[in-house]
């Protein structure tokens, strides 16, 4: 018999038709009342298939009455409710280490990129600009002071690409790591050091609201924001504020409070890069990520144990 897994939000088709071999899967995305079908259909599932974006609400938990363990298509877990997991029971597994490299090379992708204003040239040369005047010159990357929020696995690869740069790096945590990178304990400190301030941390309560008006402010007029973590990290609208008014230099975002819905503000500013949060969007990645998630339910089904647990 194939264990009955509910899988919450689409993924990618390649992972949908391999966890279809392997596991008797349900969508619940396909169903018109979710809430009737759980209630007639809940205690069917042993296993939940969801991704960072969608997450597993305490709602959904406690309607899965026999639910064993979640696996999760991401690295973000803010939307995951894991002490309804807790209290449950349930154990919750998810995709780390595999995005490092991709996340590292896009955040210093949109480093750059706003930096030397590549997509703003872009769009520039395409409107016809260059043929009536020069296009304003830019700021150098190589050698500049980088500010890391969050050392994890992912600042950690930031910081080893801003190496290559000779960029002086320095870093806050909720605690010092054994790396070789100066410690600054205080974020507003860092921010006031910093040319180039990147966040890496996860998101969730602990985090919201944590690039605030005033840190944007101790960050300055030269200084530039890149945020790959997540939107509900940096205050959007004291943000819009701040590139508005240019009191910080720019910005450089893959992630919004509220995906897939960005600020209107921020659309027609040009010292702002925007992606629609593909970080870890390569073909290589997506894959790894997709093997993880098929690797942990196989695992606990097996044997009881995740291979990448969360708790």
């Amino acid at each position: 018999m194939k264990k009955a897994i509910l899988q919450n939000g689409r993924l990618l088709p390649a992972l949908e038709s391999r966890l279809a071999e392997e596991f008797d899967v349900h969508g619940l995305w396909s169903e018109p009342d979710p809430q009737a079908f759980l209630q007639q259909h809940g205690e069917r599932f042993a296993g939940l298939v969801t991704s960072a974006p969608v997450g597993a609400s305490a709602e959904l938990i406690h309607a899965l009455p026999r639910l064993e363990v979640i696996s999760s298509f991401g690295v973000g877990f803010d939307r995951i409710d894991l002490d309804a997991a807790k209290r449950s029971g349930v154990r919750v597994g998810y995709t780390p280490d595999v995005l490092n490299d991709c996340v590292a090379d896009l955040a210093f992708g949109l480093l750059i990129d706003v930096a030397r204003g590549i997509s703003a040239a872009d769009r520039f040369v395409r409107s016809g600009g260059w043929l009536k005047e020069r296009f304003p010159v830019t700021t150098r990357v190589s050698g500049k002071k980088l500010g890391i929020v969050g050392l994890g696995r992912i600042g950690q690869a930031v910081a080893k690409r801003a190496s290559g740069f000779e960029m002086d790096i320095t870093y806050t945590n909720r605690r010092p790591a054994t790396v070789s990178y100066r410690y600054e304990s205080s974020l507003m400190a860092l921010a006031e050091w910093a040319d180039f301030l990147v966040v890496a941390v996860a998101g969730g309560s602990s985090t919201q609201g944590l690039i605030s008006r005033e840190v944007l402010t101790a960050l300055g007029p030269k200084g530039f924001l890149i945020n790959v973590s997540r939107g509900t990290v940096v205050d959007e609208q004291a943000l819009v504020d701040a590139l508005t008014t240019k009191s910080i230099a720019g910005a450089g975002l893959d992630v919004f409070e509220n995906e897939p819905h960005v600020a209107p503000a921020l659309l027609g500013l040009d010292n702002v890069v925007l992606l629609p949060h593909v970080a870890s969007g390569t073909a290589e990645t997506r894959t790894a990520m997709g093997d993880l998630v098929l690797a942990n339910l196989r695992s606990y089904f097996s044997t009881g144990e995740l291979v990448t647990p969360l708790n």
